[in-house]
């Protein structure tokens, strides 16, 4: 085990995350352009959806339907235990309601990384496992901005006479057409599904035009997705210890809870090692992406130092550096 986490810690993706880091506490100049840092999240957001859609186009639908049903599973249920834990340490119902969406959800680097330190090691998994990437990241910011729709419309309906109700039933719907554009037409779901459906359709003939760029770039281009997000990480972690201990633990022992709970479910549908670890790695990392997105205009009052400090400054570090070699001694464990 030892091993395998010091193995990762010397690989370059993790010590550029850690340069990053560095640099920002150190209160160096180094920063990326804002046009490069989106440019950049747009190449790993393409390379997982084509090589997820081309491999994905070499299973049949029986091959992949119980493996869909189990992250289903983990997306809806994770935000509902979530926002369990915060109510129970007293977070307030936005705050909660943004970290149930952001934990529910995935981070497509973590993923990423997961990716190469399988490769790394040796360890096959299944190529449909990045066509499961897409899949997870809608359902928990759909299911958390209903639970807090339900939630609010509680509140409102305790304290008003039933005649009154009824109005604010019938007047204000649980879930507006803004909530349902930013979670399914936001730029990591439009392009993860958009590039995923291409590399279904293509299959395997689109590997000689795809692999030079989305293949064999692939690694380059995420150490330096890495550090620019060590750069914000940096930044982010005096942001979370504002908000006390409480909050920091769960930042830290939230990605075990759920990484261990996504190793036994993909283990439960007959994934591999590779494949159960990679189901872990979903269930335990936290979406600094898509949620965000949805969640800053559907939850305007939930703070965004809290659910970005968190899932840049706390569980993105912990995950790239132990998360992921803890999950595949669980999936090894569980084999």
């Amino acid at each position: 085990m030892s091993e395998i986490i010091i193995g990762n810690l010397l690989s370059p993706a993790v010590l550029f995350f850690l340069l990053g880091i560095i640099a920002a506490i150190c209160k160096s100049d180094l920063k990326f352009p804002k046009g490069i840092s989106e440019a950049l999240s747009i190449y790993l957001l393409l390379a997982i959806g084509i090589k997820g859609g081309i491999e994905l186009s070499k299973y049949s639908i029986e091959e992949v339907f119980v493996p869909i049903i189990g992250v289903l599973f983990l997306g809806f249920s994770i935000p509902i235990f979530t926002l369990l834990i915060l109510r129970f340490i007293k977070l307030d119902l936005e705050n909660s309601i943004g970290l149930a969406a952001t934990y529910g959800s995935v981070s497509i680097v973590t993923y990423g990384a997961a990716v190469s330190f399988l490769d790394k090691i040796g360890t096959p998994y299944e190529g449909f496992m990045n066509a499961l990437v897409a899949l997870m990241e809608s359902p928990a910011i759909l299911l958390s901005l209903i639970l807090l729709k339900v939630l609010e419309k509680n509140k409102q309906l305790a304290g008003i006479s039933p005649s009154q109700s009824m109005g604010i039933i019938s007047s204000s719907p649980w879930i507006d057409k803004e909530v349902i554009k930013e979670s399914l037409f936001g730029k990591s779901i439009l392009l993860l599904i958009g590039s995923l459906l291409i590399g279904l359709v293509l299959g395997e003939g689109a590997i000689p035009m795809v692999k030079p760029l989305f293949i064999d770039l692939y690694g380059s281009v995420l150490i330096l997705f890495l550090l620019n997000m060590g750069l914000i990480a940096g930044e982010r972690i005096p942001e979370v210890k504002k908000y006390g201990v409480k909050l920091l633990l769960f930042g830290l022992l939230s990605p075990l809870l759920f990484g261990s709970l996504g190793v036994l479910v993909g283990t439960y549908v007959g994934l591999s090692l590779g494949g159960a670890t990679l189901m872990g790695v979903l269930a335990g990392s936290a979406s600094y992406i898509a949620a965000p997105a949805a969640l800053k205009t559907s939850v305007p009052n939930a703070n965004p130092s809290i659910y970005l400090g968190l899932a840049l400054g706390v569980t993105f570090p912990f995950n790239l550096i132990v998360g992921i070699p803890i999950y595949y001694e669980m999936a090894k464990f569980m084999q």
